[in-house]
């Protein structure tokens, strides 16, 4: 029994309850379309069923389409998100390596200051003591040349004054036993 059928027999049971004096169809078919409705009915179901069906269709290929796409740049962005990572762990690598050698180079040319500095400090202190050498040199001739200068002064004035025989030949024997003889 199909959907007609089932029409009619909903038909027939109404037009029994209005025969009772209750609510009820009418069922002259001419006065109330049913044979017109019956073929809409069917025209809609026979060729809509075609258009749904191909409307269904095409709706289902454009969703399995667009979940293909969806996938397809899922898998993208993963190996786009993998390849950053693999790049970041790389960047973060080198970082470590520039900063050890940025560390070593400070350190080296930390040592490299220290020990120019304490060469620059040893060579101060050479000047200094050289120029402290010069200084004392400088001062022991000058005292040696005021000495000489008042030796001479005193030697021109005992000579003026003249020298004793005694003090003559004892002056002799020195400079004798001075030149070695």
């Amino acid at each position: 029994m199909g959907i007609i059928g089932t029409v009619l027999l909903v038909a027939t049971e109404a037009a029994e309850a209005e025969s009772q004096g209750g609510f009820g169809l009418d069922f002259n078919i001419l006065e109330t379309n049913i044979i017109n409705l019956a073929i809409l009915i069917g025209v809609l179901f026979y060729f809509g069923r075609k258009v749904i069906s191909n409307t269904l269709n095409e709706r289902r290929s454009n969703i399995e389409t667009a979940i293909r796409e969806a996938e397809e740049r899922a898998k993208e962005a993963a190996i786009k998100l993998s390849e950053v990572q693999q790049k970041l762990t790389q960047a973060q690598a080198e970082a470590q390596q520039i900063r050890k050698a940025a560390e070593e180079n400070a350190r080296s040319a930390r040592e490299a200051i220290l020990a120019r500095a304490a060469e620059d400090v040893e060579r101060m202190r050479e000047t200094a003591a050289r120029d402290l050498d010069t200084e004392r040199e400088r001062a022991l001739a000058q005292l040696r040349q005021q000495v000489v200068a008042m030796a001479l002064q005193k030697a021109e004035s005992e000579l003026r004054s003249g020298i004793g025989d005694d003090a003559q030949q004892t002056l002799i024997d020195r400079s004798i036993a001075l030149l070695g003889g």
